[in-house]
């Protein structure tokens, strides 16, 4: 078993070419000289990767407003995907990594527990990357409700 990667702020951000829900090429590089909040949740339309989607979309106008692009990030096909955009109304990129490739090299998969066992999945986590595609923030094992008011206080947009 590989040890899992742990980033650190002021680390390169691996970059990363993925389709997204219109399967639309998107790369790091692209937003490069923007910061990015990218998150990772394990699976489209379950409950708390829904409560966390729909709470980061109540706030994307305001995390665009403060120069924050932000992406999702999971291991769902594009159709999956597309499907949870449409159903939730999510209007910013969910990124699609079936190989789990990504997700892996942001330590984002790996040994969690689940109900108290070991086991291998998409472990929820949350990456800011700064305008030069440095690691920022790297957020691992949250919770997905309350989770982006947390994010927000992080990043000085809302009173600690």
């Amino acid at each position: 078993m590989t040890e899992r990667v742990i980033l650190e702020p002021a680390q390169p951000a691996p970059d990363f070419s993925l389709p997204d829900q219109d399967g639309a090429t998107r790369s790091l590089a692209d937003f490069r000289g923007r910061r990015v909040i990218l998150f990772v949740y394990p699976a489209a339309m379950t409950p708390g990767c829904t409560t966390e989607a729909c709470d980061f979309r109540d706030s994307v106008a305001s995390l665009e407003a403060a120069g924050y692009q932000l992406l999702g990030l999971s291991p769902d096909p594009v159709d999956k995907l597309a499907r949870f955009a449409e159903r939730d109304s999510l209007d910013y990129p969910l990124l699609s990594d079936p190989d789990r490739e990504v997700l892996t090299a942001y330590g984002a998969f790996g040994e969690k527990k689940n109900y108290g066992r070991i086991v291998q999945g998409v472990i929820r986590s949350t990456f800011v990357i700064d305008e030069e595609g440095r690691i920022a923030h790297a957020l691992y094992n949250v919770k997905a409700t309350g989770h982006v008011a947390r994010v927000r206080k992080l990043l000085g947009l809302d009173a600690a």
